[in-house]
């Protein structure tokens, strides 16, 4: 009975990832969860046209985008309380098609904190995931919702504090949920179900595990010689799960430090890392004899100067990572283009500050944290910028979103989308 179960949850993994509609976005860091996108884009002459803005008040939360509508956590008063929702716009015009209210605000204060530290201020952080007619969303709370697309209105939900012996962390949760075939995957219970798998239509837990604490960080969803894992950035470093079954496949030990909140980059079979608050970045290589894996360290640079990633998590071509790598050098933190395999910084370029970057063929779509929008040529021969322009007000932390052609960006004030003239 259990293989058969377990051969039923492969299948329909397998059908929901062919099934996923060209042109969405539809969880943090895409379709893939590795932040790139199979369409290309262009730099329109006189720059990308704003197809229109919208208020997306107080958080990190970036867009997910799918089935005509964009989704986002943000935070409004509600009878002079403030209350973390999910929003959701209609893709093309910005028009808010309904808004659900989760929980009360858990951020000590709400607004915009300003472009320095936030102090633990501003709002959600982790990003809506879409599939089929559900939106799951975790609040910083550690409540996982499921919305009904359409309306908004819950189908389930579940608290992993109150339901699963959970723990929060310092700052609260910033992960967003993970969907694999019919599961939904999320971190922050407790003891023997620090991670726990839902079904993704009922709700009902389909497996739970683990002793973990949990990180800032936002699973990787990969497939590694032939066996596709999710890969938590725990505050032991990192743990690589079957989602079939919770079955463990390998860990590879990474110092924690405060925080851990950029989710891990794999490349083939190499699996990159890194923190700040002195941590900093490194790689290890993954194995596999008989039916075991390994993790074996490639390299380690410690400290903030060179590798760090606070929270804004690298993309990956041809061996080659491209993000923004810097600890609190908001406005001026660069750009870098490093080797995965080595560590080696090939390039670098300041003024991104703690931005977010996303890949589109072989063109990097950068968000610095001061809301300019920038295409990048993903190329280890040197920084060639395809263009800039100034996209939205307001501090830009969260992750860009491409659907279509558009790109959907917000900052604690506001949200857009600008037409980039790809596809």
């Amino acid at each position: 009975m259990k293989s058969k179960r377990l051969l039923t949850v492969a299948a329909t993994m397998f059908l929901s990832a062919q099934s996923l509609r060209a042109g969405d976005w539809p969880q943090y860091r895409g379709p893939s969860s590795d932040g790139t996108s199979a369409e290309t884009v262009t730099w329109p002459a006189g720059g990308p046209k704003v197809l229109w803005r919208a208020p997306t008040p107080a958080g990190f939360s970036s867009f997910a985008v799918a089935g005509g509508k964009a989704f986002t956590l943000v935070t409004r008063d509600a009878n002079g309380v403030p209350r973390e929702m999910c929003v959701a716009l209609d893709a093309a015009t910005g028009k808010e098609a309904w808004a659900a209210d989760l929980e009360q605000a858990a951020y000590d204060r709400g607004g915009d904190s300003g472009t320095s530290d936030n102090k633990g201020g501003d709002g959600p952080r982790g990003t809506p995931a879409v599939s089929g007619n559900l939106v799951y969303a975790t609040t910083a709370n550690l409540a996982l919702f499921a919305l009904d697309a359409g309306s908004g209105k819950v189908a389930w939900k579940k608290d992993l504090l109150k339901e699963h012996g959970g723990k929060n962390i310092m700052w609260r949760n910033a992960a967003a949920p993970i969907v694999e075939g019919d599961l939904v995957i999320v971190g922050g219970g407790g003891a023997g179900q620090s991670i726990v798998a839902f079904n993704k239509v009922s709700g009902a837990v389909v497996w739970k595990a683990f002793d973990e604490k949990i990180t800032h960080a936002t699973p990787a969803v990969a497939t590694i010689l032939g066996q596709r894992q999710v890969i938590f950035f725990t505050q032991k470093g990192l743990v690589a799960i079957a989602p079939a079954d919770g079955k463990l496949l390998w860990r590879f030990s990474y110092p924690f430090s405060t925080s851990s909140a950029a989710s891990p980059v794999v490349s083939g079979d190499i699996v990159y890392c890194s923190a700040g608050y002195g941590v900093g970045g490194g790689a290890c290589r993954i194995s596999k004899e008989g039916d075991a894996f390994k993790a074996t360290k490639l390299w380690q640079i410690q400290g903030d100067a060179k590798v760090a990633n606070h929270w804004s998590t690298p993309v990956v071509k041809d061996g080659h990572l491209y993000g923004m790598f810097s600890f609190k050098k908001y406005g001026s933190g660069p750009m870098k283009c490093v080797d995965i395999a080595t560590g080696e910084i090939k390039w670098e370029q300041p003024g991104f500050g703690a931005g977010n970057v996303i890949l589109a063929g072989d063109k990097l779509v950068a968000l610095a944290d001061t809301g300019e929008l920038v295409v990048v040529s993903a190329d280890p021969a040197g920084y060639k910028e395809v263009g800039r322009a100034k996209a939205v007000t307001g501090k830009c932390w969260s992750t860009p979103a491409l659907a279509d052609g558009k790109v959907y960006v917000r900052s604690t004030k506001e949200g857009a989308c600008l037409d980039l003239g790809g596809k």
